[in-house]
């Protein structure tokens, strides 16, 4: 390992005041093997940072309770399977926290409760006070009632999407791979100690990691995670869970696992929601000197760049920005209905007051509301 990639580590681990852990099914094999996660855990808060644990495991522990060799497929049966997994599983929790001095919560969420900005933010205020508690939040799915529209799609995203909620400066992947590894014609090679650019001919290392009869995701699921984590300005460390001390490890800047570096400067809070988790109600195509004002300037988005209004949305939804060549390249939160958008369009200052009155604000979206969806 070189010099730059140790500081890398080292200089994260300083700044890693509040942490995401996400482990997977496929480590939360026994009692012994959660004792052995929470060990980990607790050594992350003797050192002062916030930790929040990301766990599956709760269909997996279903699975064992009706001693069934392979997940269903039936969404009902999985839905009751993690039913009588989910108690079982935070019992182990709550029994090994409280035994090295600390009480655990427990937060079921569906991607419905975070596209809302109003349960995006009581998510968000819950997690803090149960830090402010020094409550352990071990957060996980709400497998027994998501169904696929409201489903995160796994918990490495979710475990993204919650470090971008919380300011996470770290979030740790724990998985039953050494890290990203290089792949040559379908042959993997060497571990990748660190990630500067999460670009295709990385995702296309990622290969299936998926054992379908007991989980779900693998290593592109992370990398979808690293996407979410990047954009924001944070960093994503994956790491073999299997490894004895893997996070006393990490927590020392040793170079295990793969570290993906952030891709850009942190984003704000209602940033971060515009960008990953607000459903887009409309879309607007703006010319090329629109574009470059937003993409280039951090201007905001006037009614004079616009050429065409798309969807029905109403004053502070989401819209999608394009630019000539048709390809979303921003998102915010936008201030009139599209009805007036559709009317003003093309409209300077000036116009726009004749029109829809003097009170009216001049941007159709502020740049404080803007969020680029490119670093």
């Amino acid at each position: 390992m070189n010099a730059q990639n140790l500081e890398i580590r080292r200089e994260l681990i300083r700044q890693a005041r509040q942490v995401i852990v996400k482990a997977g099914t496929r480590l939360l094999t026994s009692q012994e093997a959660i004792a052995k996660l929470v060990d980990g855990i607790a050594a992350i808060r003797s050192r002062g940072s916030r930790v929040l644990l990301v766990t599956s495991g709760a269909v997996g522990m279903g699975m064992r309770a009706l001693e069934l060799a392979r997940r269903p497929k039936e969404l009902a049966k999985i839905q009751a399977l993690a039913a009588i997994g989910q108690s079982r599983l935070m019992s182990i929790y709550e029994e090994e926290c409280r035994k090295r001095g600390f009480r655990t919560a427990q937060l079921l969420l569906t991607a419905a409760d975070l596209r809302s900005r109003e349960r995006y933010l009581n998510v968000m205020n819950c997690i803090n006070a149960l830090w402010e508690k020094d409550v352990l939040p071990i957060v996980n799915e709400n497998d027994s009632v998501s169904v696929d529209e409201l489903k995160f799609g796994d918990n490495d995203t979710l475990a993204g999407m919650l470090a971008s909620i919380t300011d996470s400066q770290l979030t740790i992947i724990l998985t039953t791979e050494q890290g990203l590894r290089e792949r040559v014609d379908g042959v993997l090679g060497e571990r990748i100690s660190v990630v500067e650019k999460l670009d295709d001919a990385i995702r296309g290392m990622a290969g299936d990691t998926d054992n379908s009869e007991f989980s779900i995701g693998g290593m592109s699921s992370k990398l979808r995670a690293a996407d979410i984590v990047t954009a924001a300005g944070e960093y994503l460390w994956i790491a073999d869970g299997r490894v004895p001390g893997i996070l006393e490890a990490i927590f020392r800047g040793e170079d295990v696992g793969t570290v993906f570096l952030p891709r850009r400067r942190r984003l704000t809070g209602r940033k971060r929601w515009i960008t990953f988790f607000s459903k887009v109600s409309g879309a607007l195509l703006v010319d090329e000197g629109a574009a470059k004002a937003v993409r280039e300037h951090g201007r905001s988005l006037l009614p004079s760049g616009v050429r065409f209004v798309s969807g029905d949305f109403k004053r502070g939804d989401t819209v999608e920005i394009s630019g000539p060549d048709g390809v979303p390249f921003a998102r915010g939160l936008v201030n009139f209905e599209a009805s007036d958008c559709l009317r003003i369009c093309g409209r300077h200052s000036a116009e726009i007051h004749e029109i829809l009155g003097p009170n009216v604000d001049e941007e159709l979206i502020h740049r404080d509301n803007l969020t680029l969806l490119t670093p």
